[in-house]
Protein backbone atom coordinates (compact mmCIF):
# COMPACT_ATOMS: atom_id res chain seq x y z
CA UNK A 1 0.00 0.00 0.00
CA UNK A 2 3.00 2.28 0.97
CA UNK A 3 4.60 1.68 -2.19
CA UNK A 4 1.63 2.24 -4.33
CA UNK A 5 0.78 5.50 -2.31
CA UNK A 6 4.48 7.07 -2.88
CA UNK A 7 5.10 5.68 -6.33
CA UNK A 8 1.61 7.17 -7.83
CA UNK A 9 1.92 10.50 -7.92
CA UNK A 10 5.04 10.48 -10.20
CA UNK A 11 3.40 10.25 -13.53
CA UNK A 12 2.54 13.80 -12.88
CA UNK A 13 5.39 14.97 -10.76
CA UNK A 14 7.40 13.36 -13.87
CA UNK A 15 5.35 15.11 -16.53
CA UNK A 16 5.55 18.73 -15.09
CA UNK A 17 9.48 18.70 -15.11
CA UNK A 18 10.02 17.11 -17.77
CA UNK A 19 10.30 20.33 -20.24
CA UNK A 20 13.14 21.55 -18.14
CA UNK A 21 14.85 18.31 -18.48
CA UNK A 22 15.43 18.01 -14.27
CA UNK A 23 14.11 14.24 -14.67
CA UNK A 24 16.62 12.78 -16.69
CA UNK A 25 17.26 9.65 -14.54
CA UNK A 26 13.68 8.63 -15.50
CA UNK A 27 13.44 7.02 -19.08
CA UNK A 28 11.28 9.96 -20.69
CA UNK A 29 10.83 10.29 -24.18
CA UNK A 30 9.12 12.88 -25.39
CA UNK A 31 8.08 13.42 -29.34
CA UNK A 32 7.03 16.58 -30.65
CA UNK A 33 6.91 20.08 -28.34
CA UNK A 34 7.92 19.20 -24.77
CA UNK A 35 5.18 21.88 -23.57
CA UNK A 36 2.33 21.17 -25.27
CA UNK A 37 -0.75 21.33 -23.41
CA UNK A 38 -1.72 17.83 -24.15
CA UNK A 39 0.38 14.60 -23.29
CA UNK A 40 -0.20 11.19 -24.93
CA UNK A 41 1.45 8.75 -22.56
CA UNK A 42 1.92 4.98 -23.95
CA UNK A 43 3.17 2.60 -22.08
CA UNK A 44 4.81 -0.12 -24.60
CA UNK A 45 6.43 -3.27 -25.60
CA UNK A 46 8.13 -3.62 -28.49
CA UNK A 47 6.94 -7.27 -29.67
CA UNK A 48 3.62 -6.50 -28.73
CA UNK A 49 1.61 -6.98 -32.18
CA UNK A 50 -0.99 -4.77 -31.42
CA UNK A 51 1.36 -2.13 -29.93
CA UNK A 52 3.20 -2.15 -33.32
CA UNK A 53 -0.16 -1.51 -35.44
CA UNK A 54 -0.73 1.54 -33.15
CA UNK A 55 2.72 3.34 -33.00
CA UNK A 56 2.07 4.50 -36.89
CA UNK A 57 -1.62 6.59 -36.09
CA UNK A 58 0.62 7.49 -32.71
CA UNK A 59 2.89 8.94 -34.72
CA UNK A 60 0.24 10.79 -37.18
CA UNK A 61 -1.36 12.40 -33.95
CA UNK A 62 1.86 14.05 -33.14
CA UNK A 63 2.27 15.91 -36.69
CA UNK A 64 -1.15 16.27 -37.15
CA UNK A 65 -1.83 18.33 -33.55
CA UNK A 66 1.74 19.38 -33.46
CA UNK A 67 2.62 21.68 -31.41
CA UNK A 68 -0.42 21.00 -29.09
CA UNK A 69 0.39 17.47 -29.09
CA UNK A 70 3.34 15.49 -27.01
CA UNK A 71 3.66 11.74 -27.41
CA UNK A 72 5.54 10.37 -24.13
CA UNK A 73 6.97 6.38 -24.94
CA UNK A 74 7.46 4.24 -21.43
CA UNK A 75 9.08 0.84 -21.39
CA UNK A 76 6.53 -2.24 -20.22
CA UNK A 77 7.94 -4.93 -21.84
CA UNK A 78 6.49 -8.14 -21.05
CA UNK A 79 7.84 -11.53 -19.76
CA UNK A 80 5.38 -13.49 -22.58
CA UNK A 81 7.57 -11.72 -25.40
CA UNK A 82 10.97 -13.49 -24.96
CA UNK A 83 12.82 -10.36 -27.33
CA UNK A 84 10.86 -7.33 -25.60
CA UNK A 85 13.26 -6.81 -22.84
CA UNK A 86 16.40 -7.03 -25.61
CA UNK A 87 14.52 -4.29 -27.69
CA UNK A 88 13.63 -2.25 -24.95
CA UNK A 89 17.55 -1.84 -24.38
CA UNK A 90 18.37 -1.84 -27.85
CA UNK A 91 15.83 1.26 -27.82
CA UNK A 92 17.70 3.11 -24.92
CA UNK A 93 21.39 2.27 -26.59
CA UNK A 94 20.06 4.04 -30.23
CA UNK A 95 19.17 6.86 -27.34
CA UNK A 96 22.32 6.94 -25.84
CA UNK A 97 23.08 8.23 -29.60
CA UNK A 98 19.92 10.80 -29.46
CA UNK A 99 18.05 8.13 -31.57
CA UNK A 100 15.40 6.60 -30.06
CA UNK A 101 12.67 7.23 -32.06
CA UNK A 102 14.27 6.05 -34.87
CA UNK A 103 14.91 2.82 -33.26
CA UNK A 104 11.60 2.53 -31.91
CA UNK A 105 10.20 3.08 -35.22
CA UNK A 106 12.64 0.49 -36.70
CA UNK A 107 11.65 -1.69 -33.95
CA UNK A 108 7.88 -1.47 -34.92
CA UNK A 109 8.04 -1.75 -38.80
CA UNK A 110 10.67 -4.65 -38.73
CA UNK A 111 8.71 -6.46 -35.85
CA UNK A 112 7.59 -9.62 -37.50
CA UNK A 113 11.03 -10.19 -38.96
CA UNK A 114 13.22 -9.56 -35.01
CA UNK A 115 10.06 -11.45 -32.83
CA UNK A 116 10.87 -14.80 -35.02
CA UNK A 117 14.71 -14.91 -34.32
CA UNK A 118 16.85 -17.06 -32.35
CA UNK A 119 19.18 -14.73 -31.63
CA UNK A 120 18.09 -10.68 -32.14
CA UNK A 121 21.41 -9.41 -31.30
CA UNK A 122 22.62 -9.22 -34.64
CA UNK A 123 19.68 -7.97 -36.04
CA UNK A 124 19.61 -4.87 -33.53
CA UNK A 125 23.01 -4.68 -34.66
CA UNK A 126 22.15 -4.12 -38.21
CA UNK A 127 19.57 -2.13 -37.39
CA UNK A 128 21.89 0.56 -35.53
CA UNK A 129 24.22 0.52 -38.51
CA UNK A 130 21.40 1.45 -40.77
CA UNK A 131 21.38 4.57 -38.28
CA UNK A 132 23.96 5.64 -38.29
CA UNK A 133 24.94 4.95 -34.62
CA UNK A 134 28.22 3.88 -33.68
CA UNK A 135 27.86 0.63 -33.04
CA UNK A 136 30.62 -0.47 -30.35
CA UNK A 137 28.88 1.95 -28.19
CA UNK A 138 25.74 0.58 -29.27
CA UNK A 139 26.31 -2.68 -28.05
CA UNK A 140 28.47 -1.85 -24.53
CA UNK A 141 25.13 0.39 -23.76
CA UNK A 142 22.40 -2.67 -24.22
CA UNK A 143 25.04 -4.48 -21.57
CA UNK A 144 25.16 -0.95 -19.19
CA UNK A 145 23.49 -0.85 -16.03
CA UNK A 146 22.01 2.43 -16.86
CA UNK A 147 20.56 1.34 -19.50
CA UNK A 148 18.59 -1.26 -17.96
CA UNK A 149 17.43 0.94 -14.64
CA UNK A 150 15.54 3.33 -17.33
CA UNK A 151 14.16 0.31 -18.50
CA UNK A 152 13.17 -1.21 -15.01
CA UNK A 153 12.23 2.06 -13.81
CA UNK A 154 9.31 2.80 -16.62
CA UNK A 155 8.27 -0.74 -15.68
CA UNK A 156 8.26 -0.24 -11.80
CA UNK A 157 6.29 2.78 -12.41
CA UNK A 158 3.35 1.53 -14.92
CA UNK A 159 2.94 -1.25 -12.70
CA UNK A 160 2.58 1.36 -9.78
CA UNK A 161 -0.25 2.68 -12.45
CA UNK A 162 -1.72 -0.22 -12.33
CA UNK A 163 -0.40 -1.31 -15.98
CA UNK A 164 -0.73 -4.90 -17.23
CA UNK A 165 -1.29 -4.84 -20.95
CA UNK A 166 0.09 -3.04 -24.04
CA UNK A 167 -0.37 -0.44 -25.25
CA UNK A 168 -1.61 1.16 -22.29
CA UNK A 169 -2.35 4.81 -23.00
CA UNK A 170 -2.92 7.65 -20.88
CA UNK A 171 -4.21 11.38 -22.29
CA UNK A 172 -3.28 13.96 -19.45
CA UNK A 173 -2.78 11.52 -17.01
CA UNK A 174 -6.34 9.75 -18.00
CA UNK A 175 -6.01 5.91 -19.22
CA UNK A 176 -7.98 5.20 -22.01
CA UNK A 177 -10.28 1.92 -22.50
CA UNK A 178 -7.93 -1.34 -23.49
CA UNK A 179 -10.48 -1.32 -27.04
CA UNK A 180 -9.74 2.69 -27.05
CA UNK A 181 -6.37 2.25 -27.52
CA UNK A 182 -6.08 0.18 -30.31
CA UNK A 183 -8.44 2.52 -32.31
CA UNK A 184 -6.99 4.76 -34.09
CA UNK A 185 -10.34 6.99 -34.75
CA UNK A 186 -11.10 6.72 -31.15
CA UNK A 187 -7.29 7.86 -29.99
CA UNK A 188 -7.82 10.63 -32.48
CA UNK A 189 -11.11 11.79 -30.97
CA UNK A 190 -9.87 11.62 -27.25
CA UNK A 191 -6.91 13.48 -28.29
CA UNK A 192 -9.42 15.83 -29.70
CA UNK A 193 -11.61 15.58 -26.50
CA UNK A 194 -8.45 16.60 -24.03
CA UNK A 195 -7.75 19.90 -26.42
CA UNK A 196 -11.00 21.08 -26.35
CA UNK A 197 -11.13 21.04 -22.07
CA UNK A 198 -7.58 22.71 -22.69
CA UNK A 199 -8.30 25.15 -25.37
CA UNK A 200 -9.84 27.90 -22.26
CA UNK A 201 -6.91 27.80 -20.70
Amino acid sequence: MLYRAKRLPVLTIAKDHMASGTDGAKSIHVLGNPDAPVTLEEFGDFQCPPCGVISGPINQLEQDYHPRLRVIFRHFPLTIHQHAREAALASEAAGRQGHFWQMHDVLYREQAVWSKAADVRPLFDAYAGMLGLKIDRFKKDMESDEVKRRVSADQQQGAALGVTVTPTILINNRALPPAASLNPASLRAAVEAAMNIKSPH
